[in-house]
């Protein structure tokens, strides 16, 4: 074959630091447009960035060049130096150490993007922690809490 193709869609997920409700409306909207920015610029495809004032859910299509690390690194490098620059007030934001990230089929990618669009409705009920415990179980990942809460 004379070329390599690939479609690998992931669902990545991270807090701000001890979940801080950093992400106000008005700039969740424009971070979330840089971050599909960033992923642009890896050769990614953002399907969608969405999430509520201490999270964020990513679909993305991940470019056969750059590994799930290193797109997480570069998507929460660059984004919270924009938002250190982006208003007053976001001096000291940062993300969590951590992120989840969840391999997803192509026929599940419309739920995905629905769930996405559906985050603040979730969260009228639900935490991030509870959210994430979801996931884990779903996805039948064992996990150690001390880990995944710091």
């Amino acid at each position: 074959m004379p070329q390599s193709l690939s479609l690998i869609i992931i669902h990545l997920i991270f807090s701000t630091k001890d979940r801080r409700p950093f992400l106000d409306a008005e700039i969740r909207t424009r971070l979330h447009g840089y971050m599909a920015t960033v992923a642009r610029s890896e050769d990614c495809e953002a399907y969608r960035i969405g999430g509520v004032a201490d999270h964020v859910h990513l679909a993305i299509r991940l470019a056969r060049t750059i590994t799930v690390a290193n797109l997480a690194e570069s998507l929460k490098t660059s984004s919270s130096k924009w938002m250190k620059a982006a208003a007053h007030g976001y001096g000291d934001f940062s993300w969590q150490r951590g992120y989840g990230c969840f391999s997803v089929g192509p026929t599940d990618l419309d739920s995905l993007v629905s769930y996405i669009d559906k985050q603040e409705e979730h969260h009228k009920t639900r935490t991030f922690q509870d959210e994430f415990r979801m996931f884990l179980k779903k996805y039948q990942v064992g996990f150690n809490e001390a880990y995944v809460w710091d």
